[in-house]
């Protein structure tokens, strides 16, 4: 671990954003340049002291996850990313169509989604980050390990993720959810964590097992559907997915029709989240 680049490079990333490029707003009194400390350890999910002895080369090393948060939070190209790992002493990620690294162009774009719940998904339909909005209506997906990151293990194992749909709709739910797996599988290969995550499903899932035989494929973002949220109810909303050049990353966004019922209680998920994730990103986060 080379404490002092580490140290020079977090400090001069951080000089170098301004809080509009992080979805932040500007506020008056800025006496320096770039993002507060406080500011990349609220984005990073970790504490202001933790972050601030990084800087000061007082740190203990950074866990793997540590450091990816800390380049996603810092809008780091994967370049830099992998220079980051290096100062801190850990292998760079390796660059692969599952690789955790959200993409910098659609976390620019998700930064500037406030007011409409949107998330970036890996090709296996891991939630990497999400808005607030997003985990008021889904609950906090970016917290899960192995298997259970994906959305298509999690509809075939755990019931409770089908009761965000209507009843009479979650068998075609069902079937795209299989049919972007397999899309998936013939992106990675067989004995990739695609396959791995088939393997698995055939075994433990009669559903998913006969829903492989059909033989569909597809990744089916754009849509129009009903979704349940416990408290506003039903809430009809419009799909719409940006993909990175190489499709393994995807930005999902939905909206709703203007003036709508949906629109309405949008404004009220809006202060749901607020109110349930505004001490999230200062917590404190261990090495």
């Amino acid at each position: 671990m080379d404490r002092a680049a580490l140290a020079d490079f977090l400090r001069r990333r951080r000089e170098d954003l301004r809080p509009s490029d992080v979805g932040l707003p500007d506020g008056p009194r800025r006496r320096a340049p770039g993002l507060r400390r406080e500011e990349v350890a609220s984005l990073a999910v970790m504490s202001t002291d933790y972050y601030t002895r990084l800087e000061q080369q007082r740190g203990p090393q950074p866990s793997e996850q540590m450091l990816a948060s800390l380049a996603r939070a810092l809008r780091l190209g994967s370049e830099e990313r992998d220079y980051l790992f290096r100062c801190a002493g850990r292998n760079a990620p390796a660059t692969a169509p599952l690789s955790g690294h959200v993409a910098p162009a659609l976390l620019r774009v998700l930064d500037r989604l406030q007011d409409t719940p949107a998330m970036v998904l890996s090709v296996l339909g891991e939630t990497l980050v999400q808005n607030d909005m997003a985990r008021a209506l889904f609950g906090d997906h970016a917290r899960h390990t192995g298997h259970a990151r994906s959305e298509v293990y999690c509809w075939f194992t755990d019931p409770t993720e089908r009761e965000r749909y209507p009843s009479d709709d979650r068998d075609r739910q069902s079937r795209a959810q299989v049919a972007t797996l397999r899309a998936a599988l013939g992106l990675l290969g067989p004995e990739s964590r695609a396959g791995e995550l088939v393997r698995v499903l055939r075994d433990r899932s009669p559903e998913f097992d006969g829903l492989w035989e059909l033989q569909e494929v597809g990744r089916r973002f754009a849509d129009h559907k009903t979704l349940l949220h416990p408290e506003l109810g039903p809430l009809e909303v419009d799909c719409q997915v940006l993909f990175t050049e190489d499709r393994s990353q995807a930005l999902l966004v939905l909206t709703a029709a203007p003036r709508s019922e949906t629109a309405r209680r949008f404004e009220l998920l809006g202060v749901i989240g607020s109110q349930q994730f505004s001490g999230d990103r200062s917590a404190p986060a261990g090495s």
